[in-house]
């Protein structure tokens, strides 16, 4: 998102940093690995990460 004065902007929503901060470490990992494949966040894919479940 760009703002008036050119500024890029990532909106981050409220579930992204339970997911990358799941006290499983595997859990976390899943899901920083799948995010890091992305150019835009898809919540659904990283929850199905969360969830050991391929997407």
């Amino acid at each position: 998102m760009k703002d008036q004065f050119g500024l890029s902007w990532q909106i981050v929503p409220s579930v992204l940093p339970e997911l990358v901060s799941d006290p499983d470490p595997v859990v976390a990992g899943r899901v920083m690995q799948e995010m890091m494949q992305m150019t835009k966040l898809d919540i659904a894919r990283l929850q199905s990460a969360a969830a050991g479940e391929s997407y």
